[in-house]
């Protein structure tokens, strides 16, 4: 090949990494741009609907162990049940690595067709002797799991932060 061939290749080359990255660039601030649903939904959030869309208004929330946290905290306090995020969030993961779904089907409570369900793997006669008013009604539901479960812990130990075990 000659000096000028190389000079043309190199040339080439040059040309095709920078229209690469322009490329990738351009990609990458396309999943950054929001698209208009997503403005609409951005601005009903801001509006006062919660995330979870439950229809309540206030303080927007994630659809996610942090935001069901942030909102059980919300709830707890108005309803003077002690406890912190971070003793929160520790039980939980203890219990069921933040998956709202978890459901323990070999201990004793199991055994006994009462298993443990849901973030902090609360049982259902427990769930519906500490169940918090305006949350669901439901065990597995996030916010009304952790609500009850933060409540008991209070009853019982003096708050959720003072479990470091099963209890």
């Amino acid at each position: 090949m000659t000096a000028r061939t190389l000079t043309s290749t190199g040339r080439i080359r040059n040309l095709a990494i920078t229209a690469l990255t322009t490329t990738a660039a351009a990609a990458a601030a396309l999943t950054l741009v929001p698209s208009s649903a997503h403005a609409a939904e951005v601005k009903q959030t801001a509006a006062g609907v919660t995330a979870g869309d439950t229809g309540q208004t206030g303080n927007a929330y994630a659809n996610n162990l942090d935001g069901w946290i942030k909102e059980s905290l919300d709830i707890m306090k108005s309803k003077g049940i002690p406890g912190t995020y971070e003793g929160l969030h520790r039980n939980i993961m203890r219990e069921s690595s933040g998956n709202p779904n978890a459901e323990n089907g070999w201990d004793v409570n199991a055994q006994n067709g009462t298993p443990s369900k849901g973030l902090l793997q609360v049982i259902q006669p427990t769930f519906n002797a500490y169940h918090v008013a305006g949350t669901a009604h439901s065990l597995t539901d996030p916010v009304a799991n952790i609500t009850a479960a933060a409540n008991y812990a209070a009853a019982r130990y003096g708050s959720i932060d003072n479990v470091n075990s099963a209890y």
